[in-house]
């Protein structure tokens, strides 16, 4: 399962740190597919930036996205849930990571541009 590191990755690089997605499924570590993947699209390291965190550790949010594992997500309270519904590309070759990360990358963009939208309106 990689899908939330991804997607905490650029939610970093495309929301700023202040509004990024935070991890919260603990993991032994990040899939190295994706790490790697990542750092040659984006140039970022996730090894370096990001670990998994208590529920208890988050900052109050308001928006919680899930990835449609069919998994239990912890709760934590929010305005707004939305899930992104997307196949975990583990174990799959690199062309199946690249799709679920440019998907990701859609997806991030398109919910920036709804929070400014809900900011500036």
């Amino acid at each position: 399962m990689c899908r939330s590191q991804i997607a905490e990755a650029l939610g970093k690089i495309f929301l700023g740190d202040a509004n990024a997605c935070r991890l919260t499924e603990p993991a032994a570590e990040i899939n190295r597919d994706a790490v790697r993947l990542v750092k040659e699209l984006y140039g970022v390291d996730m090894t370096e930036s990001q670990r998994p965190k208590l529920v208890s550790e988050l900052p109050a949010v308001d928006v919680v996205v899930t990835m449609g594992c069919g998994v239990e997500c912890p709760y934590l309270p929010c305005k707004a849930r939305v899930d992104w519904g997307l196949d975990d590309p583990t174990g799959k070759g690199d062309e199946e990571f690249l799709r679920v990360i440019k998907a990701i990358e859609e997806k991030v963009l398109r919910l920036k541009n709804t929070l400014e939208a809900g900011v500036a309106g």
